[in-house]
């Protein structure tokens, strides 16, 4: 697996436009590549191969047939995410070879990538692909590692905290689900992960006891049982001697190392959605964003009325009261609209009258969206986004996929063409990473993949949300949008956090909460808690309501891994600022001057002179920034800070 070239060969290069990234690609025996960085060995010397089922190994003894070089710097069309367009800026190296297949590298000023292509006439059945990223030390690891299921290794959630770890001391008996994060010292970082995933399983890597990481890829299925949650999910007992059953002639994942000497860069990288494939759906005029109103988190806590709270119309009608009050697009009907243990999403439960529910939430402006299992969603997929379509539902949050083998990737994709057929939005939850789907698919609006706000009804401090949350911007958000689902009005500190399903509550402060929606990416963000709560607190209620989902432009402005994060996006000539602090109190200078020519008026939520006591306490404050655009602030242990200027 890590036998490098016996002899030099032949030897090609492409380097990024800034001249800072460089990757030497070497074919002799093997097909292996190196890459630095200002001059410094970022990646040693790596094999790269494909393996068909007939025992033909792309990458062993290859032979060069043609070498093509190409410069691209554009702009290309980023709607519904971090910035309406995004500089592509890239040089490419592509090396074809004899008997039909190549290899693409590309070279970005934050990153390499490379994948393998195919010009072959027949389908092909693919054995298995070598992954390999071998490192010039030993140095610290950031690995999700998967919460694997006994009935099958390569079933899991996609969801866990960050693991500190040296290469040689990740556990090599366990899956690494990417993203994940490699310090290289002297503040060089690089970010394995994956784009354009299609016809093809996903990608995890394993430690090798050395400085090197290998891929893994689960193996199709071959006997596969109903069950799992509520009997929502297919659980794979039995799996094939393969990885893929694919078109001859494609183009395969990018396999993805985004390389930067300064964290914020990090946070920062589009790579992930300029690699994926161009945009399949030609009118995306009908998709739109937006906040939504919803109820599990908060299980359904209405109080105050007549009637008996829960999945019922009553209850459903008191939120789409407060979304329409509020100015929110959406209302979820999440899981229990439809019978229970039935996996059949045509009956619905007689407590809901679903047309009735619809005809109402549009006489209010709000759009309504349904949640359903993976099963009864693929079972009957064309008809059920028929009818409901036809019934005026505008999307679906579809759930509890927990894999990513080809099986599960396949579905995806039928899922987001299916919808589109209908002009129905998607969010995937129980998913694995977005690989740029979602500029692929437009319609697929946002993805779970995230360790997101639910964990707190069960978990202890030992999960440290507050730390996560400052770890995502920099290695999960890179992939794309995380369904995380934040806005919580009950908010505990280290002295006061508990968990409790029925009325939870956040780790980290009010204002924590408050900067989560401009901090995080997620284009169809929902409203964790309650109607009652928020309106509790007008103040904050209000500002939720007013921070758009999508961006004009998004600037990284600070931030340090696992410390802190400020982000600044601008809508319109509207500027929205927020930032994020660890357990550490922090006292952060913000340097504001590319907002530009504005009047520099803000108004600002901070943390509270209490809040490290007191999670809820906060002040809001009016401001005018001075003509530096230079500002100060203090925030609390797991604060936040959150600002609007115009």
């Amino acid at each position: 697996m890590f036998a490098f070239s016996a002899f030099a060969g032949k030897a090609y290069n492409v380097s990024s436009p800034d001249g800072k990234i460089k990757a030497d690609i070497s074919v002799g025996n093997d097909l292996s590549y190196s890459v630095t960085f200002d001059g410094k060995p970022v990646i040693s010397e790596s094999t790269l191969s494909m393996t068909l089922s007939n025992g033909t190994i792309w990458g062993k003894n290859p032979k060069v047939a043609k070498v093509s070089k190409k410069s691209l710097n554009t702009k290309i069309p980023s709607p519904f995410y971090r910035a309406d367009k995004l500089d592509e800026n890239y040089n490419s190296t592509t090396i074809n070879f004899k008997g039909g297949w190549g290899v693409e590298f590309r070279a970005y000023n934050d990153g390499i990538a490379y994948r393998f292509i195919s010009s072959q006439k027949s389908p092909l059945i693919i054995a298995d692909e070598e992954v390999c990223y071998n490192f010039p030390l030993d140095a610290t690891s950031f690995v999700p590692y998967t919460k694997s299921r006994d009935v099958d290794p390569y079933y899991n959630s996609f969801e866990n905290e960050y693991e500190e770890v040296k290469l040689s001391g990740i556990d090599r008996n366990r899956l690494i689900f990417l993203p994940m994060t490699v310090d290289l010292g002297d503040n060089v970082k690089v970010t394995v992960t994956e784009s354009d995933l299609e016809q093809f399983p996903g990608l995890y890597m394993t430690g090798c006891g050395n400085t090197s990481l290998k891929g893994s890829h689960a193996r199709y299925p071959k006997i596969s049982k109903q069950g799992g949650h509520n009997n929502l999910q297919m659980e794979v007992k039995e799996r094939e001697n393969f990885i893929a059953k694919t078109d001859g002639s494609r183009t395969f994942p990018w396999r993805v190392a985004i390389i930067t000497d300064n964290d914020k860069n990090l946070a920062a990288s589009n790579l992930s959605y300029l690699l994926a494939s161009p945009s399949k759906v030609s009118d995306i005029s009908w998709i739109k964003p937006g906040k939504v109103a919803w109820e599990w988190w908060n299980d359904w806590n209405i109080t105050g009325v007549d009637f008996k709270a829960g999945i019922n119309n009553d209850t459903y009608k008191k939120y789409i009261d407060f979304a329409a009050e509020n100015g929110i697009e959406y209302l979820i009907l999440d899981e229990g609209w439809a019978v229970n243990l039935k996996a059949d999403l045509m009956q619905v439960v007689p407590e809901i009258n679903l047309p009735e529910l619809i005809d109402y939430a549009r006489s209010k402006n709000v759009d309504v969206v349904l949640w359903a299992g993976y099963v009864a969603f693929d079972r009957d997929m064309e008809n059920v986004c028929r009818h409901y379509a036809n019934m005026g539902v505008k999307g679906f949050k579809v759930d509890f996929m927990d894999r990513d083998d080809q099986e599960i990737v396949d579905f995806v994709h039928r899922a987001a063409e299916t919808c589109a057929k209908y002009n129905l939005i998607l969010d995937l939850h129980g998913m694995y990473k977005p690989a740029g789907l979602n500029r692929t698919y437009p319609n697929v609006l946002n993805f779970e993949g995230v360790n997101g706000l639910e964990q707190m009804k069960w978990s202890t401090l030992d999960l440290d949300q507050v730390e996560y949350d400052v770890m995502i911007p920099f290695i999960r958000q890179v992939a794309g949008p995380m369904d995380y689902t934040p806005g919580a009005m009950n908010n505990g500190s280290k002295l006061t956090y508990q968990s409790n399903y029925y009325e939870p509550m956040s780790q980290g402060t009010r204002c924590r909460q408050l900067a989560l929606f401009i901090v995080f990416d997620s284009p169809f963000s929902m409203l964790c808690d309650t109607p009652v709560n928020y309106d509790k607190e007008p103040e904050c209620r209000d500002f939720i309501a007013s921070v758009p989902t999508t961006w004009d432009e998004t600037v990284i402005v600070d931030g340090k891994m696992g410390e802190y994060i400020v982000t600044a996006r601008r809508k319109g000539d509207t500027w929205y600022v927020a930032g994020l602090t660890d357990w550490s109190p922090r006292e952060l200078n913000i340097d504001l001057s590319f907002i530009g020519d504005t009047s520099g008026k803000a108004i600002i939520f901070k943390d509270g002179a209490n809040a490290a006591k007191n999670a809820k306490d906060y002040n809001k404050e009016s401001l005018t920034l001075d003509a530096n655009k230079q500002l100060k602030i203090n925030l609390a242990p797991g604060g936040g800070f959150a600002m609007i200027i115009k």
